[in-house]
């Protein structure tokens, strides 16, 4: 974990307040076959995460979610992750659905770490071999970014979806500037700048009518990124929050890339 990282520099109330939208659980029961774990990332702090298994021999995605989402609201979504071929895990931040905590932006990419741990463990305990994917939408970009640049030999693949690229135009949405926080963006490294230490395959998939994190921010990924196996898929006529309804150029791309690995 690098200290020049600049999201970590604007670990600032004013931004956590801005950014994330924790909401509760509503309290449902998992679906049939799901099992929920309960991660410690610090003392009297856990974060939960929802396995959904689809075959052993499947990739499995370790997913990390948009800001005003949820785990249980993947309970829905999860049929059209095991279309394509995969098994999910995807976890909640601190504060949001079952999670102990408030989030921050550097507990999120702290606790990726520990998150990611858990998960390697998991499988060396059930003999699983199939391939490890670590995957971000939107804000949950960022620690999979983080894990893939960082942690490259403990994963397979990375899946970037509307993600963003600079830290400071995202601020901005929200009317936060760096010089406001005090904070030089000289040295810090970004999410175009891990991109560039990532050497793992990589899908990036993006709406080209995204009205919050613009296609350039793909684009930006993509080029940066030292992978070789690498692939951009940009979806007309889809936006920020209707991405994954594009079936075919969605789910059809993800199920490509799972199937090469």
């Amino acid at each position: 974990m690098k200290q020049s990282d600049l999201l970590r520099r604007v670990d600032h109330p004013r931004v956590n307040a801005s950014i994330f939208f924790p909401r509760q659980d509503p309290g449902l029961p998992p679906p049939s076959g799901s099992e929920d774990f309960y991660i410690e990332v610090e003392s009297d702090i856990r974060v939960m995460a929802r396995y959904y298994p689809h075959g052993p021999d499947s990739p499995l995605i370790l997913y990390f979610h948009g800001n005003g989402e949820i785990v249980a609201d993947y309970d829905g979504i999860v049929p059209a992750f095991h279309g394509a071929g995969a098994s999910l895990m995807p976890v909640d931040y601190r504060g949001y659905g079952k999670s102990d905590g408030q989030p921050s932006v550097r507990a999120s990419l702290d606790d990726a770490h520990i998150v990611l741990d858990f998960v390697l463990n998991l499988r060396r305990e059930r003999c699983h071999i199939n391939p490890l994917v670590v995957m971000g939408r939107s804000l949950g970009s960022a620690p999979a970014i983080e894990l893939a640049s960082s942690r490259g030999d403990d994963l397979d693949g990375l899946v970037v979806e509307s993600g963003f690229a600079r830290t400071a135009p995202l601020l901005s949405l929200f009317g936060i500037s760096l010089d406001e926080l005090g904070v030089s963006p000289e040295g810090g490294q970004d999410n175009e700048d891990k991109m560039g230490e990532v050497s793992i395959p990589v899908l990036i998939l993006h709406a080209e009518e995204d009205e919050i994190i613009p296609v350039q921010d793909a684009r930006r990924n993509f080029e940066r990124t030292a992978a070789q196996q690498k692939r951009l898929v940009t979806i007309p006529g889809a936006d920020h929050n209707t991405i994954m309804m594009f079936g075919a150029q969605y789910w059809g791309a993800l199920r490509n890339f799972l199937s090469r690995l």
